[in-house]
């Protein structure tokens, strides 16, 4: 499933944007091959991250799976419920499965993201 209104990375990470914060996690197609959900290791709030390096960990019962920052910023929040409840990304990985809130250090950053179509289209070459 791919959302519209979101932007996407090669990486599978969806951003939402609401003025100069985004939200993100991973993408439906991330956590289906990932598998269910055991751990999450969060990034920690006020932590600033350049675009496309590593901000979290996500580990299923199959495997762990790095996710990147979508884009330059600072984190603000981070969902806490996954601590304990991983799953939440299997669920409803685009809305309860949020990972984090970035302070984005350049909007025009996200023109670079790709929109619902253009990722639907890449997930076809895989």
């Amino acid at each position: 499933m791919v959302v519209d209104g979101l932007r996407y990375t090669k990486d599978h990470e969806w951003v939402k944007a609401e003025g100069d914060v985004v939200t993100m996690g991973i993408t439906d197609h991330a956590q289906e091959q990932l598998g269910e959900l055991v751990f999450v290791e969060l990034p920690d709030a006020g932590n600033e991250y350049a675009a496309r390096k590593e901000m979290a960990v996500v580990e299923s019962s199959k495997a762990a799976g790095d996710v990147y920052c979508p884009v330059a910023g600072t984190v603000t929040e981070v969902n806490d419920a996954l601590n304990t409840q991983p799953e939440l990304i299997n669920e409803d990985c685009y809305k309860a499965g949020w990972i984090c809130k970035i302070q984005v250090a350049d909007a025009k950053a996200l023109d670079d993201l790709m929109d619902a179509k253009q990722y639907q289209e890449y997930l076809e070459t895989l």
